[in-house]
């Protein structure tokens, strides 16, 4: 049986070993570098950066959403920024994830929020297909933009920022 419940400051362990199997199916198993006590200090102290669900099923913990607020200038509102949703590759095809936006998507109702925004990555093609059966559509008039490491660390300084050679694009 499923259960969808509030992450606690004592799940950060357990937070940390989902975010780390979500980045095994992104591809990506060495990108994380977050710490239990990086969970804990910003998603359990006095002004948490981060709320977490945690899907259970039958008591085993399986899947994960997690997601912060933001706010829409335009609208006048905040929103909810889904940051990792991730359902245990053999808990999939049992409604967990639907579950898991659902209740999301009450969070966001529940705080008057204007929208419910996420990404995907471009070659998941089935999670494509599963948000669009929830009604969701691609802002394909937007992308995302991102300054991060040295470069990150640059701007703030105000000093000048080396593109990567060849792309003319800053990454990770």
């Amino acid at each position: 049986m499923l259960q969808i419940r509030t992450a606690e400051a004592a799940d950060a362990a357990l937070i940390l070993e989902l975010i780390r199997s979500l980045a095994v199916y992104e591809r990506e198993p060495e990108a994380v570098v977050a710490t239990e006590e990086d969970i804990l200090r910003d998603g359990f102290g006095d002004r948490p950066l981060f709320r977490c669900l945690i899907a259970e099923w039958d008591g085993i913990a399986v899947g994960f959403a997690f997601y912060f607020f933001n706010y829409s200038t335009w609208r006048g509102r905040p929103g909810i920024h889904l940051e990792d949703l991730f359902v245990r590759p053999e808990f999939r095809g049992k409604g967990i994830g639907k579950a898991l936006l659902i209740k999301v998507a009450a969070v966001a109702v529940e705080n008057q929020c204007a929208r419910f925004q996420w990404d995907v990555l471009d070659w998941n093609q089935p999670a494509i297909d599963f948000y669009h059966s929830l009604g969701a559509k691609f802002m394909s008039e937007w992308r995302i933009m991102r300054v991060s490491g040295e470069a990150l660390t640059a701007l703030a300084a105000g000093a000048p920022i080396p593109a990567k050679k060849g792309s003319g694009v800053l990454s990770d």
